[in-house]
């Protein structure tokens, strides 16, 4: 019998440096496809790094036919204009998963880290750590740290999809509710 796979694409947004992982997972196997990252230091041209980040997002989504699209919620910082440039990356990374028919989710960094470490607060090496271990990989560092933040970003989303909550969250299993609609005959009214 042959297992479905589900492809999942993490992004970690950024307005100099946008990271990305796709990942495979077959029942409880996960696997590296691809982790990158796109340089964008070099335009100075807000509105090009915008399209370049939409282009690429658009040529990952077409190349690897990604199931699901996961990308890192921005942190809350004290300069306002960051926050901005940072929050437009992430729309039209969004926009362009979206165009493609993927259903968008997002993760703050603390659940990303605490979903791969245990540890909400780990540090960037930890999470990498994490990622050689989970996906068996020979890396010895990173070039980037946003491509792994991506990785981290996709297990995560295959985390938090595949346990128990989600499955409640999503009326699949759990609670009275669901009991009762999925054996009306059992149900005995006094």
């Amino acid at each position: 019998m042959h297992k479905a796979s589900k492809i999942i694409l993490g992004i970690d947004p950024g307005t100099l440096v946008m990271g990305y992982g796709i990942i495979c997972v077959t029942g409880q196997e996960i696997r590296l496809i691809e982790m990158d990252v796109l340089k964008l230091a070099a335009y100075k041209d807000m509105y090009n790094r915008l399209h370049l980040i939409h282009t690429k997002v658009h040529e990952v989504i077409r190349t690897h036919k990604p199931d699901c699209f996961a990308i890192e919620a921005p942190f809350f910082g004290k300069n306002v204009q960051s926050m901005l440039k940072l929050g437009r990356a992430q729309g039209v990374a969004i926009a362009a998963a979206m165009q493609a028919g993927l259903d968008v989710t997002e993760y703050s960094p603390k659940t990303v880290k605490q979903s791969v470490t245990g540890n909400g607060n780990a540090d960037k090496e930890r999470v990498w750590k994490m990622l050689q271990h989970i996906l068996s990989l020979k890396e010895t560092e990173p070039a980037y740290y946003d491509a792994t933040d991506a990785l981290a970003v996709a297990v995560c989303h295959h985390y938090q999809a595949s346990s128990p909550v989600a499955a409640v969250k999503k009326g699949k299993a759990g609670g009275w509710d669901a009991f009762i609609r999925e054996n009306p005959g059992r149900v005995k009214l006094p």
